[in-house]
């Protein structure tokens, strides 16, 4: 695995990306139901995650918890998926749940250092819930793009009994007790065999306004 290399230069960020690297994370890319055979290094997945990891929330709470799942422990999602996402979780090399920590705010002086006292912004079930599944749910989004932008593909799902996955993989953990999942992705590399043709997309016009 090549070194993702230092931040960007400020002055460097305004450079438009080359349409190949723009076909790799949005035009050219699509959800995979199956999957070659072919690992996913731990080394992979922790350059992900340290990719992932630039981009924002909201007081840089960055409440999402990554569950990387390979071999049997992946095999322990079964139970609690519909029958049409089980073949192509059980088929993937990773699997990840994607969730998010109720106690996120805890860390909150840790990570937003010239601020700390906004940890008791947080301190409601209301605010929690709110940011955090919000937050958790852009991290989310974030690890999508970034498992494109290191050469995997992904498959995001719902369709997943989450008190179940939280039950089986969270609650009785020491350090996962306060997390809860959101959703999932497989991740590997796609096969097209079981690709349908792209679905429409709104025009600009259906789905964004301009107002000056």
């Amino acid at each position: 695995m090549a070194d993702t290399g230092a931040p960007l230069a400020l002055d460097d960020r305004h450079s438009i990306l080359s349409d190949q690297a723009l076909d790799q994370l949005f035009r050219g890319a699509r959800t995979f139901y199956s999957w070659e055979d072919k690992d996913i290094s731990d080394t992979t997945l922790r350059a992900l995650y340290e990719l992932l990891q630039y981009g924002p929330t909201s007081a840089n709470q960055s409440p999402a918890r990554f569950l990387f799942l390979k071999g049997e422990s992946q095999k322990k999602l079964v139970p609690h998926l519909i029958e049409p996402n089980v073949e192509k979780t059980v088929t993937a090399p990773v699997t990840v749940v994607v969730a998010w920590d109720w106690n996120f705010h805890e860390k909150i002086p840790t990570l937003f250092p010239h601020n700390p006292e906004a940890k008791d912004w947080f301190a409601s079930d209301e605010a929690r819930f709110e940011n955090g599944f919000r937050n958790g749910s852009l991290q989310g989004a974030y690890l999508i793009l970034a498992a494109r932008a290191l050469g995997l593909d992904c498959g995001a799902m719902s369709g997943f009994d989450k008190d179940g996955v939280d039950e089986t993989f969270f609650k009785a953990d020491s350090q996962m007790g306060s997390w809860r999942s959101n959703f999932l992705v497989n991740l590997g590399y796609g096969t097209t065999e079981k690709l349908f043709p792209r679905l429409p997309k709104l025009a600009f016009d259906d789905g964004a306004k301009i107002l000056d």
